[in-house]
């Protein structure tokens, strides 16, 4: 069976932590967890390493000194599961807002001939739950920034809740990856697609988090807004990879 690995950056999230765990492995499939926890104050460390003791070989936990980003927490989760094998190796956030039951379809659309699965929030409609409007259209309005700059062929660019083969992850120069914040999100997804790798959408539904603080602010927005300009320029203002191979 192939491995899959899900990675969980956290911060601060003693209320969700333990939920978002059992979810997961409750579902079919051979699901394991990394949390990359980036030394909440509340807690959420000592839930990870109380749970390891129930969960053991299927439980993981990188503790980091430090609030250090969104980014270079993927970053060390992708080295992490690379050096371990792993073949499947998933993104998502610990509050709900990505639902663990969506992770199948993932993989099976992975199967399918995709060499990057993103959950859309907005092809075929608009599945977005308890967003307040202005937050809505930012987001809309940032994926269509991102495909009109770019070039980007997807209908959700800057959303968090992904999977990578193998593969990817093994050509993609992650020590050459300069983002961190939400625009982090961006940057592999066109990278990958530069690349040439295949990319899949699956929809998803999303729901803003149940409880605990949401960590966007203008800060993380300006960062995405330059690094659009930055992705194009790299490539010659291009808007299509030269072996671009078809999405699925």
């Amino acid at each position: 069976m192939d491995s899959k690995l899900v990675i969980i950056p956290t911060y601060n999230e003693k209320e969700n932590i333990e939920k978002i765990t059992r979810k997961v492995f409750s579902l079919e499939g051979g699901y394991h967890i990394l949390v990359i926890d980036d030394g909440s104050p509340d807690g959420t460390a000592s839930i990870v390493k109380n749970l390891q003791e129930e969960f053991p070989g299927r439980l993981f936990l990188l503790e980091r000194s430090g609030k250090l980003g969104l980014g270079t927490a993927y970053l060390t989760g992708f080295k992490w599961a690379l050096d371990k094998g792993y073949d499947y190796i998933f993104e998502m956030d610990a509050d709900f807002s990505h639902d663990p039951k969506t992770l199948p379809a993932f993989v099976e659309k992975a199967e399918s001939g995709a060499d990057l699965v993103l959950g859309t929030r907005y092809a075929g409609g608009i599945r977005v739950i308890n967003w307040p409007l202005n937050r809505l259209l930012t987001s809309m309005g940032a994926g269509m920034y991102v495909r009109a700059v770019t070039g980007l062929p997807v209908s959700d660019p800057t959303g968090g809740f992904k999977c990578f083969r193998r593969r990817v992850l093994e050509t993609i120069d992650l020590d050459a990856v300069r983002s961190n914040g939400y625009s982090f999100q961006i940057e592999m997804t066109h990278t990958a697609w530069w690349l040439g790798f295949r990319i899949g959408e699956v929809p998803i539904v999303f729901e803003d988090r149940r409880v605990g603080k949401s960590k966007f602010n203008g800060r993380i927005a300006r960062e995405a807004f330059f690094m659009v300009w930055r992705l194009a320029a790299r490539h010659g203002f291009r808007r299509h990879p030269k072996a671009l191979q078809p999405t699925t």
